[in-house]
């Protein structure tokens, strides 16, 4: 072999140890970057626990490592932890980390949530692997609570607040705690099932069809008891009495033949009463179910979907103080349905009872005089300020409410032109001729008014003169001579006008103020409270 040849040959060899080299390190290098974790074990507990808060389970799923961490499939790992973070209805979810075992890979950490039950605060500890240079969760229950297992369970218990009732000045009942008739069927037990239901349809004013659709729902078993509807409960004593009011009688005698159809239940359950009805509708207002749209109004303030919430009247102005707060307790049971551990509880705070200064006799005798008209009509403590009764007709009865209204009977009252369910002492009214007598005491006190004057007939209309412009003082009735005692009568307007003219600004401003107009009236025993939007006095007393 030449020199030549040698010498190109060994050229080729350095090249070829250069490349492999080369390659050596390149491989080298990223056999070292994978190694390198490009997230910190704290930084990926804190992201995993964030998802917590925002429902993004499949995205904890790709955090952790499935294999080590009992090979739980994707499905499973949401099920499981939507379940009951959801369940606990958790929120604002913190986490602080406390230390970190390089070695061990395992991070310390304090963790707090809000909850249904209230805030949630405890230490935990999470174990890590590196895997492809990323940190990943080793997973297992005891990551959602240290104490809980892969066979536990967590249950949430809550104990509803028993709503305060609203009594009048001697305590008489409003708005309270009564017992109603809970009408239902048990399907197994129905016979001839097509004619029971139409049968069923015409006694509790219902369409078939809501009735079929109430049976047909997922939960209903041959052996369920189906509530249909909900009914004044017979009063027996009432039954008892020499003249048994109509209403009464056609009630028993409609559950006596519901009864004889096979299948059909009757039991007492407990309902909101207003025993006034009528008589106080406006005034005491109703409560409903929740809506979707209550919920998301009131989040945060204890309404769970089976709460009621006050719509009008004092049901509705109280609602805060009368709703009270429910008591709900978050607890780890064990697969045999043992209680392993109290997570956090809350004391149920019951509402409280509003003591209005109304007089409930007063009320439905102001309503029985004046329940075929179209009026408002109010009883006041002249010395107090106190509102004793308070009274707007036609009216409707709020218990139709509690006991489920149906859609015909809505129509009816909202399609009603004297408009039961208007609240006419709600909105603002102008005195009118109630100030007159007034007008006539400052005009005699003032001696702006010699009630022997004859102001002269001026027909049904009168200005003072052109820079009134196009406005005219009118009244109803034409007579004479026209003095104070015929204008009393007659309610003259045009009379009153210029009586206050010639009384004067500042001599009507400076007595209206001695009679006590622009005073603040306070009632002798609690602070007034307002009713409704425009702040119309409801003489509430306060709280007991």
């Amino acid at each position: 072999m030449t020199k030549k040849r040698k010498k190109k040959k060994s050229r080729i060899y350095i090249i070829w140890l250069m490349n492999l080299c080369l390659i050596t390190a390149v491989v080298a290098f990223f056999v070292w970057y994978e190694s390198v974790p490009d997230v910190s074990p704290e930084k990926v507990l804190k992201t995993y626990m964030a998802h917590i808060s925002n429902r993004e389970y499949e995205q904890m799923y790709e955090m952790i490592d499935a294999g080590i961490s009992g090979n739980i499939s994707q499905e499973d790992f949401v099920k499981r932890n939507s379940a009951i973070y959801e369940g606990i209805d958790v929120d604002n979810m913190k986490v602080h980390i406390t230390s970190y075992d390089k070695e061990q890979k395992e991070i310390c950490y304090e963790t707090s949530m809000d909850t249904v039950a209230g805030n949630v605060t405890f230490e935990n500890k999470a174990s890590f692997i590196l895997e492809k240079g990323k940190y990943k969760l080793i997973w297992n229950d005891s990551l959602i609570f240290p104490e809980l297992d892969s066979t536990d369970k967590v249950k949430v218990s809550t104990t509803s607040a028993k709503r305060g009732q609203i009594i009048d000045r001697n305590g008489h009942m409003l708005a309270g705690e009564g017992v109603a008739s809970s009408i239902g069927v048990v399907p197994g037990k129905l016979e001839n099932k097509n004619d029971a239901i139409s049968q069923l349809a015409e006694l509790l004013e219902m369409k078939t069809e809501d009735i079929e659709k109430k049976l047909a729902a997922k939960w209903v078993k041959d052996d369920s008891f189906v509530p249909l509807k909900t009914a004044p409960k017979v009063n027996e004593l009432k039954l008892m009495s020499i003249e048994p009011d109509q209403e009464t009688l056609a009630e028993k005698d409609r559950q006596e033949k519901l009864l004889e159809i096979p299948g059909v239940k009757i039991s007492d359950i407990t309902v909101r009463e207003y025993p006034l009805g009528e008589a106080a509708a406006h005034l005491v207002g109703y409560v409903q179910n929740v809506t979707a749209e209550d919920l998301e109004e009131h989040d945060g303030e204890g309404y769970t979907s089976n709460s009621v919430i006050g719509k009008s009247g004092m049901e509705g102005l109280f609602e805060k103080e009368l709703k009270g707060q429910n008591g709900c307790s978050i607890t780890i049971v064990d697969s045999n349905g043992n209680k392993k551990k109290i997570i956090v509880s809350t004391i149920v705070e019951n509402g409280k009872d509003i003591k209005l200064t109304i007089d409930s006799n007063l009320q439905k005798e102001l309503y029985e005089q004046f329940k075929d008209d179209k009026s408002c009509s109010v009883a006041m403590n002249q010395y107090t300020g106190e509102v004793l009764a308070l009274v707007s007709t036609p009216s409707y009865d709020n218990n139709d409410f509690i006991r489920g209204m149906s859609s015909e009977k809505w129509n009816a009252l909202n399609e009603d032109e004297n408009k039961p369910m208007y609240n006419r002492f709600r909105q603002v009214w102008c005195p009118g001729s109630t100030f007159k007598p007034i007008i006539a005491a400052i005009g005699l006190t003032t001696g702006a008014i010699d009630p022997n004057e004859d102001y002269g007939n001026e027909g049904l209309s009168w200005q003072k003169d052109s820079s009134w412009g196009s406005y005219h003082v009118t009244t109803l009735h034409a007579y004479e001579p026209v003095i104070l005692k015929n204008a009393l009568i007659y309610s003259d307007n045009i009379y009153f006008a210029k009586a206050a003219l010639k009384i004067g600004e500042n001599d009507m401003e400076s007595s209206l103020t001695k009679l006590g107009f622009n005073d603040v009236l306070q009632s002798a025993d609690s602070t007034r409270r307002f009713c409704g939007a425009k702040r119309t006095r409801c003489g509430a007393s306060g709280l007991n």
